[in-house]
């Protein structure tokens, strides 16, 4: 649970530890200095920094974080098998030493207004900030092949990353589901941490004959699909269902399709990117710059919503660059501000 959690908006005054922040051009209170939507790694990390550089912030989170079903976020240094939970629950406390906030909500609605110096957010219980900055680290969501029992074991059993789940299924038997070319890839990483690997051709056009023989040269089994059902015991994954039998599995190796599904990227006109790997595409991603600056002036993004394939320890090194980033354009703003008042 979040250490701060309320039904209202954030006071419409200025904070002290902000004290030159001022209203629009249309005199309309500005709530905040930034919103944040989406309390993961990006999310807090933006936030943290922004938070040090003692700007207001609020963070919106609605509390499904897609690493939820994983035991351990791994590959961040000093960090390596914490349980995603007590990640955002330690990043939450930080946050909040430096004054920065979470609310738990749903954001529906987002937009900057023609002419206006703000951006207006809406959440489902009809909380509203006005805001300078908007920053969206919603995530993204997975969509996996249509196979029962895939979605139940999802993150425990059923895996994707070998940096994310690789070592904790070293040595053990290991099914990869080929639903695209992608799969030679997935087969070579996995191959790497153990030799009980089977690759099944869920598709039969995911890989060329001459993909099939690479693999069985290198020692690797390949059977014909498709895949009919994910096999479990108990609630643990024992293998998988082919047309001829069974394969035995301690773990499924998939590629989920991988895309943001926020209803904020339609209400601010985001464009979404595909991402392709060997002619497919694999996933979506929303069109941003190297720090985060969307086309539509006043919103950012970072995480897995401009990087769909980086890491926890990524998405939050994305989060801590574009909060410096928005601050730094507030920098620059005040000082316009200022001197423009100066004379």
């Amino acid at each position: 649970m979040s250490e701060h959690s309320r039904a209202s908006g954030c006071p419409t005054t200025s904070s002290p530890a902000n004290p030159d922040l001022v209203s629009s051009q249309d005199a309309t209170p500005v709530d905040v200095d930034v919103v944040i939507v989406g309390g993961g790694a990006a999310g807090l990390s933006a936030a943290t920094v922004l938070a040090r550089s003692r700007r207001s912030v609020v963070v919106v989170d609605a509390g499904h974080p897609r690493n939820a079903p994983a035991d351990g976020v791994h590959a961040f240094l000093g960090h390596d098998g914490l349980p995603p939970g007590d990640l955002l629950a330690r990043g939450r406390a930080e946050l909040a030493s430096y004054g920065g906030e979470v609310v738990e909500g749903t954001v529906v609605d987002a937009a900057v207004p023609a002419g206006a110096d703000l951006v207006s957010v809406t959440a489902a219980d009809g909380t509203t900030w006005s805001a300078r900055h908007l920053v969206l680290t919603t995530g993204v969501v997975d969509t996996l092949p249509d196979v029962p029992g895939l979605a139940e074991h999802w993150g425990t059993g059923v895996i994707h990353c070998p940096y994310c789940h690789g070592w904790e299924v070293r040595d053990q038997r290991v099914v990869v589901l080929a639903t695209s070319p992608a799969a030679m890839h997935q087969a070579g990483l996995f191959h790497q941490l153990t030799d009980a690997l089977t690759v099944v051709l869920h598709d039969p056009q995911a890989l060329s004959s001459d993909d099939v023989a690479r693999l069985r040269a290198l020692g690797i089994d390949v059977v014909e699909g498709p895949v009919s059902r994910v096999l479990d015991e108990a609630g643990t994954l024992t293998g998988v269902e082919v047309p001829g039998g069974t394969v035995r599995a301690d773990a499924v190796v998939v590629a989920s399709f991988v895309e943001p599904r926020s209803p904020l990227l339609t209400s601010l006109g985001l464009d979404l990117t595909d991402l392709e790997m060997m002619g497919r595409v694999m996933a979506r991603s929303v069109a941003a710059d190297p720090v985060g600056r969307t086309a539509v002036p006043r919103v950012w993004a970072a995480g897995n919503l401009t990087d769909p394939m980086s890491q926890v320890v990524m998405a939050a090194a994305a989060g801590v660059r574009t909060g410096a980033m928005v601050n730094a354009e507030m920098v620059t703003e005040d000082q316009a501000r200022r001197l423009e008042m100066l004379g």
